[in-house]
């Protein structure tokens, strides 16, 4: 698809790969790029589920910090707006996605994977949001992203230290999902989507839409949420399929429709 981003898909699973050696700095062009795989994630029926990976050795090991030494506020102020939409348009495909994170997943690499639904974590993976050593903070997503994942004190422990985590630890907090031998990492990925591709998708959407859509709104509106994509289910295809299996007891067979 891309220089840096491509997408390949098998099986109804799509893998969003970064491929920018040696440590996928994400630059502008990789963001774009980032952008672009998620708009064709988001568009193509025939994908399911989603899985964004770096390669055996290397999630993400953050921005491209050449990029920061001559731009000045002006410059970023719009900047900023596209590096957290790029990222946001990760969060926003409207299926299951999982990070599978090898080596380092830092700063802008640490946030693309909060960006996911779940996160793979190598045992030996290091994560983290070391911006605050460069006298910034974390700038697509990772002071809400992280708050709202792990708590706000814990956020602020990461943040404000700009320290590393292990895997153990990030297992411990709920920043990471589940933990698996680095070589085993995209597999394990693998397997936790591959219940979803068969799923009945429209479902899927909503459950992602209510859940998501309620962490920004007070109870009284998530509820109001929740129950306006419940009802809306109830015109698709695979309700009449989900209801009609289970009474008479069969395993049902979702179309997406």
């Amino acid at each position: 698809m891309g220089e840096f981003v491509r997408l390949e898909t098998t099986d109804g699973i799509a893998t969003i790969r970064l491929d920018r050696p040696p440590m996928n700095p994400l630059n502008t062009q990789v963001q774009e790029e980032l952008r672009e795989a998620a708009h064709t994630a988001t568009t193509d029926d025939s994908i399911k589920a989603v899985i964004v990976y770096g390669g055996e050795k290397v999630f993400a090991a953050g921005a491209d910090i050449t990029e920061f030494t001559t731009v000045g506020y002006q410059e970023m102020a719009v900047r900023a707006v596209a590096l957290s939409g790029a990222f946001d348009a990760v969060a926003r495909i409207p299926k299951p996605v999982v990070a599978a994170v090898t080596g380092y997943a830092l700063g802008g690499g640490c946030e693309l994977a909060l960006a996911c639904d779940w996160r793979v974590v190598a045992d030996d993976a290091k994560l983290g949001q070391p911006e605050i050593r460069l006298g910034i903070i974390p700038g697509a997503g990772g002071t809400q992203r992280l708050a709202r994942l792990v708590g706000p004190a814990r956020a602020k422990d990461l943040i404000f230290s700009g320290r590393m985590v292990d895997a153990e630890e990030a297992l411990r907090i709920g920043l990471a999902d589940r933990v698996a031998p680095a070589a085993e990492v995209y597999e394990t990925a693998v397997q936790l989507v591959r219940p979803y591709v068969t799923g009945p998708s429209l479902a899927l959407r909503a459950a992602k839409q209510a859940i998501d859509g309620g962490l920004s709104v007070d109870l009284a509106s998530g509820l109001a949420l929740e129950s306006q994509l419940f009802a809306g289910l109830f015109a698709t295809d695979d309700r009449i399929e989900g209801t009609t299996a289970f009474v008479e007891k069969r395993k049902p067979t979702f179309t997406g429709r």
